[in-house]
Order: C-alpha cells, then sequence, then structure tokens
C-alpha cells in the first residue's frame, strides 16, 4: 500500500488547532503525531508548514445533473470542481431526469458515479405523492436518506397530499431531508407581479415572490408534523431569520431530531446584489433581506443551524440569461465555498475551527456517515491542505463546472486549497489532477 506522511501541518479538528504529522496508509489515517519519520525511501512526504490541514468537507446537498441534464453539468465535471473546492463526498438529489423516484433509478446514479466520480458520493430517494412503496425500500446503511420538495419541485416531485406527507413521516426511519417553500403563497405572489410586469418581471422581485412568509409557512408545517409523527427531520437551505426560531441549540446535535442546514450563497449576499449579479443569484429558496442574512450568521454561530452546504445547482449561461419567468434558479458553488467561507474566517466573521464543525464534523453526525468528517486514526484520509496567504481571483480560465460560469467571477479570495487528498489518494495538486482514482459510495451507521 502507498504511503503519505504530512509533516508540520495546522491540524483543525473537533474544536482545536494544533501542529503535527499524519501517517496515511492506502486508504486510511494511520498515525497521528507531533513528529512522524518517514518509514519508507518511498513514502510520499509533504511539508505542509504555515498550511492548515482540514479533513475533507461533506457537502450534503448538490444537483449534479445527471442523468438527463447533462449540458449543464455531469457527475464527472461538477465531482471534478467539488475536490478542487476541498468537498471530498457529496449527497445528489434526486430531480434529475429520470428523477431518481425508484430504486432501478437511484442504483443506475450510483453506478455511474462509481465509474467517474472525483469525489465520495451518496443519492438521496425522492419521494412524490405516490411512491411510498419504493421509498419504504430504501436502505439506510447506504443511501443518504429521503428528499421531499414541499415547494419548488421539479416534474411530479412536489408532496402536495398532506395525507401522503404524514405516511412517509410515520413510515420510515431514515433522515427526511426537505425544500420548504409554500407553492400557494409563491404562485398567489406570481401571479401579482405578472399583471404588474408581465414576463419580464424585475429579478428584484424574487425574494416578493418567493417570501419570508412562504418560506416560514412551509418550514413550520414540516416541522410541526415531524414533532407529531417522531420523524428524522433536515431542513435543508433555511433563508430567512424568521426560521431560525423554529430550531433549537439547547440539545446536542446527536440527539436532535430536527435540524437545520444553510448554504453558503444565503450567508454571502443580500436582496441589494441582485442589481450586480441579476438572475446570476436567482436561486430557490431567495436570497433575502440583509437582516435576513444576518440572522442567519447569528443561528449558525449558536448552534440553532448545524450544517453549512452549498445547494449547487448549475445551469448554462444562456439559460440564467433569460427573462426572469425563463430563468431557472440554481447556481455552482462547490468549487468556491471554501474559499468564500475562509474570506470570512480572515473577516473575522467565523473560527477556522466553527467552519470545519459545521462542514465537516456537523454533516458526518448528522447523517452518520462512516469514518468520514474527522481526522482519526482508523479514518478514511479524505484531507485538504490550505494556504491561508495566497490570494488568487476567481476567472473564467480556472472555474472548473462545466457551466462555465460562478456567480464569485471577479472576487479574490485569499486562501487556497492547494492540496485534497479522497480515500488516502492525492486527487488535487495547485490545479492539477495527479491521481485517477475514483470516489466511494458513503456508507452509513444505521
Amino acid at each position: 500500500m502507498s504511503l503519505t506522511l504530512i509533516k508540520n501541518a495546522q491540524i483543525v479538528n473537533e474544536g482545536t488547532i494544533c501542529e503535527g504529522d499524519i501517517l496515511i496508509d492506502g486508504n486510511y489515517i494511520v498515525d497521528i503525531d507531533t513528529s512522524i519519520s518517514s518509514k519508507s525511501s518511498e513514502t510520499l512526504v509533504i511539508d505542509a508548514e504555515g498550511k492548515f490541514l482540514l479533513p475533507g468537507i461533506i457537502d450534503d446537498q448538490v444537483h449534479f445533473r445527471e442523468p438527463g441534464l447533462t449540458h449543464k453539468a455531469t457527475i464527472e465535471s461538477e465531482s471534478k470542481a467539488a475536490v478542487a473546492g476541498g468537498i471530498t463526498s457529496y449527497i445528489e438529489m434526486p430531480n434529475t431526469k429520470p428523477q431518481a423516484v425508484t430504486q432501478k433509478i437511484l442504483e443506475e446514479k450510483f453506478e455511474i458515479a462509481s465509474k467517474t466520480s472525483y469525489a465520495n458520493y451518496s443519492f438521496m430517494f425522492g419521494g412524490t405523492n405516490d411512491n411510498l412503496e419504493e421509498l419504504l425500500k430504501t436502505n439506510p446503511k447506504n443511501v443518504a436518506g429521503i428528499k421531499l420538495f414541499l415547494g419548488a419541485s421539479t416534474g411530479n416531485m412536489l408532496v402536495d397530499n398532506e395525507a401522503v406527507l404524514e405516511k412517509i413521516f410515520s413510515s420510515t426511519k431514515m433522515l427526511i431531508a426537505v425544500h420548504c417553500e409554500d407553492e400557494t403563497t409563491i404562485k398567489n405572489n406570481l401571479a401579482k407581479y405578472l399583471e404588474e410586469y408581465g414576463e419580464d418581471i424585475p429579478i428584484e422581485m424574487h425574494p416578493k415572490i418567493r417570501s419570508e412568509e412562504a418560506c416560514y409557512l412551509s418550514s413550520s408545517k414540516a416541522i410541526e408534523l415531524a414533532k407529531k409523527t417522531g420523524a428524522r427531520l433536515h431542513v435543508f437551505h433555511l433563508s430567512t431569520a424568521k426560521e431560525t426560531n423554529l430550531f433549537t441549540n439547547k440539545i446536542p446535535l446527536e440527539k436532535k431530531q430536527i435540524t437545520a442546514e444553510v448554504c453558503v450563497h444565503h450567508l454571502t449576499f443580500n436582496d441589494e446584489d441582485y442589481a450586480t449579479k441579476g438572475t446570476f443569484i436567482k436561486w430557490n429558496p431567495a436570497i433575502k433581506t440583509e437582516k435576513d442574512r444576518e440572522g442567519l450568521w447569528k443561528a449558525l454561530l449558536d448552534d440553532r443551524i448545524d450544517v453549512i452546504a452549498t445547494d449547487h445547482a448549475p445551469h448554462t449561461i444562456s439559460e440564467k440569461q433569460q427573462v426572469y419567468t425563463k430563468a431557472p434558479s440554481g447556481g455552482p458553488l462547490v468549487q468556491h465555498a471554501l474559499p468564500v467561507m475562509l474570506k470570512a474566517y480572515r473577516n473575522g466573521k467565523i473560527s477556522i475551527e466553527k467552519i470545519v464543525e459545521k462542514m465537516c464534523h456537523n454533516p458526518a453526525k448528522l447523517f452518520k456517515i462512516e469514518k468520514r468528517g474527522f481526522i482519526k486514526k482508523g479514518y478514511y484520509a479524505d484531507l485538504i491542505l490550505v494556504d491561508i496567504s495566497k490570494p488568487w481571483t476567481v476567472t473564467k480560465d480556472n472555474i472548473l463546472y462545466k457551466c462555465g460560469w460562478s456567480p464569485f467571477e471577479g472576487a479574490t479570495f485569499y486562501s487556497k486549497i492547494t492540496h485534497t487528498f479522497v480515500n488516502g489518494n492525492l486527487i488535487y495538486h495547485n490545479g492539477l489532477f495527479p491521481h485517477d482514482s475514483k470516489g466511494m459510495r458513503l456508507v452509513f451507521n444505521r
């Protein structure tokens, strides 16, 4: 087996930073100490002096568009961008074409990933109004969870039959992840602005159409149902300060039945940015006010929000440049999420230990992912080295997304990922991909 020795790193793990060495043997971390000597002349030795060593990021919400939407992205292209951004494991959503709403289609996605994914992977099974029997066949050991769209669905994935919804919540012990926006509220708001503006609604109206009311009404109903049924609920991409009051920080994460996620774009932008970014920051749920952004930060730092993710959802430039009613929601983020958060660290907004907690440790705990998310002996060597004093600017030349654009194009970041290890293999190094090994299917301790 191949040996890699990382020396003199600032190791960030479980709330501490300490200088030390890490020895990797094959896929695993086998030793962590203040000083480790090379055991073989063939050992790859990396001097990490002055760099942070972090566990690989686990992104619990991405849309890699394969199968069926591969003009936007593929599992190969987006996982490659992900590892360049320090993301070593991801959980992908079911709203592809065909939608992953049968076990057969779900396993076909796993098969694609086994051949092409640079990072470790899992996929969510998609619930609908009429696939409960299929849903209950989902294996909790090797599938991340159940995804329900309670608003902003594609195809037939909107679960709006309340009896079916309660049956799903009551029937499965698997984690249920939800997109919460009330469809009736959105339709009523949209009708009002269509009457006023026609198809070319100003993008600034997006957070008024997909409003605070729409988000809160849906998320509060989902939480009420989870409490009634005892379901394990995870609410994706909070976008309002009001919603954060639905969650608690009074019990440890491992005991929470109801958890929450926030995405990088909701922590970064506010509604004033529509004037310059336009539909390139059109997401569902919408980016809202500065008050909402600050409320999300507050809840993240006081542990009412448990996870930071991306909701990476690329579209082509031509698709995004259409008028409001035709421009799809979503954008690419996996390559730039960690640099964004490290910029917040540089600006004193968040500690690097807290970034690791929310992007590495907590997703592993929340989904009960086996042997990942921490720097520990016996764990998979999913690791990233970060140079925190290496400015760089996002340009078209260094964007790896298949869609070829980023809402951060032109932005300068001050921290750069120099090395990404996936299962002990050096997959990414200073802009290059020296190792062609593929990621592994995630396994869950359930």
